[in-house]
């Protein structure tokens, strides 16, 4: 597929999901178009894998007979099978396109046959269909957010119904193209609409999307001098599309394993959903739901090859007297202070990266220079274990709902370079598009190749010896060693006297003439 029909196709697909909207806000009709691609997703794959091991026997999928005793029997062969290749099963009637179909056929009285009770078992049927599976819990609850219930979509039972056929027949339309083994154009096509959606959901949209361009900034910092990439880890995962564009990166990107905690149920179920929508088998990812911080639910003996987040910046977590005995925390002597869970959360990553991984993390500014006990875990982290590799400052206005310039901090914990730090000041690299700024291709080009190569250049990047850092006394202010103030042409004090003297015999020229009017007029001049 080119480029314009992949384009063609994200339209499409936010043309049928504004059929929804001004009837909700962004994040809730995101929940259900959304959710409605994810389920066409799921039956495009399972007709696929059924029409595969059915043809050896001369059927297909759709043509089996379900009401029938050897229907039955075959679809209990198929359904063993999908569930331990894909994960879960679907029966030929329980299709989006069958479905869709059904809903589309008009009745006597010319309106949408009902299909939301039919709509409401098979998703639920779907999640059924995995219980005591290894998929269990990759697809538990994962349609909870489809409310076909919500007075939202209508008025009464039929509006409601009409709405979700409307949108399930303009979804059957469109080719997804799975059976092109080397097509990503619906993941594409769903990190897409993400993006849209978290455009429009205002302070919301910092909670599951991370812009494309800085995931790339981040994915290839981590995956830089490797080969090949075992494990990605994020911690505060969102939507997923940080970790999958690590993959991405990555020579091996189809056999990564992904790991990921996440607290928002919502965005939870979008992430396990975006891993499946990238064709992630689901014995590949490792997606849990809870508090990081309080309530880490990965082993916390495991380490990970990269470790990449964007957090919520600056947000407020316990700071319990009793994590200070936490192994991710007990070594710097300090908590975080509870107003600002930044440092926890780099504290949580760095006790799991693994010794020869990298970490990349997003940040408000102030990580860098204020003091108190964030200020001793980053004088821990330099002086004591020399982790901290880079600083990279990004332009203001380039995260949704929130304008606030923004840093990447890059940890090794066995560094090539352990004699200085490099800091990039990307800050003015950008490009602004209507309210929001914008990472180029070229900018981000540069900001990768000046931290794979630790080039110096004026004005943009310094390696900081740790003598110099520890002169700042720790503060990693970026200005502080990236000098980039414009000295302003000199004034030509002599031009501008000439210029002063020939306003003022001006001006004089122009006061007698008025002078002259208002004795003309008999009335007293203004001077």
């Amino acid at each position: 597929m080119t480029e314009e029909q992949k384009r063609r196709l994200e339209q499409q697909l936010w043309n049928i999901a504004n059929t929804l909207r001004g009837r909700m806000d962004a994040d809730e009709f995101r929940d259900y178009i959304l959710g409605f691609i994810f389920y066409k997703y799921l039956s495009e794959k399972m007709l696929a894998y059924a029409d595969s091991i059915l043809e050896q026997d001369g059927l297909t999928y759709l043509s089996i007979e379900e009401a029938q005793a050897e229907g039955e029997e075959i679809l209990e062969a198929v359904k063993e099978e999908a569930v331990a290749e894909l994960g879960y099963f679907l029966r030929p009637s329980e299709l989006f396109g069958e479905l869709a179909k059904r809903g589309g056929a008009k009745g006597k009285e010319g309106v949408s046959t009902f299909i939301l009770d039919d709509l409401t078992r098979i998703l639920n049927n779907i999640e059924q269909s995995t219980m005591g599976t290894d998929s269990e819990e990759d697809f538990d609850k994962l349609f909870e957010d489809l409310d076909l219930q919500s007075t939202k979509l209508g008025r009464n039972e039929q509006a409601k119904n009409d709405l979700i056929v409307k949108v399930l027949t303009h979804l059957n339309e469109i080719d997804f193209e799975l059976y092109k083994s080397d097509s990503d154009v619906l993941g594409d096509a769903y990190e897409y609409l993400i993006g849209k959606f978290a455009a429009g959901a205002g302070k919301k949209a910092g909670e599951f999307y991370t812009p494309r361009e800085v995931s790339t900034v981040i994915a290839r910092i981590v995956t830089t001098g490797k080969d090949r990439l075992k494990t990605v880890y994020d911690p505060t995962c969102g939507s997923g599309s940080l970790l999958l564009r690590v993959a991405r990166e990555a020579k091996n990107s189809e056999e990564v394993e992904f790991f990921g905690q996440e607290m928002n149920r919502t965005t939870y179920n979008l992430a396990r959903m975006n891993m499946l929508l990238h064709g992630v088998h689901y014995t590949r990812f490792d997606i849990r739901q809870e508090d990081t911080l309080e309530h880490p639910q990965h082993e916390m003996d495991r380490r990970f090859e990269a470790v990449v987040a964007n957090p919520p910046f600056s947000a407020k977590w316990s700071a319990n007297v009793t994590l200070e005995t936490d192994n991710r925390f007990s070594q710097y002597g300090r908590l975080a202070p509870s107003s600002k869970a930044d440092f926890a959360f780099v504290q949580h990553m760095l006790h799991y990266l693994d010794d020869n991984g990298t970490m990349a993390v997003i940040l408000p500014h102030g990580v860098l220079f204020r003091g108190g006990a964030e200020g001793h875990i980053r004088e821990y982290l330099i002086r004591e274990k020399n982790w901290l590799d880079a600083v990279i400052g990004l332009p203001a206005n380039i995260f949704y709902g929130t304008s606030i310039p923004t840093c990447i901090l890059v940890f090794k914990k066995c560094r090539e370079k352990p004699d200085d730090i490099l800091f990039i000041d990307a800050s003015a690299h950008f490009e602004k598009q209507k309210n929001q700024n914008y990472l180029r291709p070229d900018d981000v080009d540069r900001i990768v190749t000046t931290y794979r190569d630790r080039t110096e250049t004026e004005k943009f990047s310094h390696k900081a010896a740790l003598s110099e850092i520890i002169q700042n006394d720790f503060n990693l202010n970026i200005p502080r060693y990236v000098d980039t103030f414009e000295e302003e042409e000199p004034v030509d004090l002599d031009a501008v006297t000439a210029e002063l003297k020939a306003l003022e015999a001006s001006m004089a020229g122009t006061d007698k003439t008025i002078a002259d009017f208002c004795a003309e007029l008999g009335i007293k001049a203004p001077f």
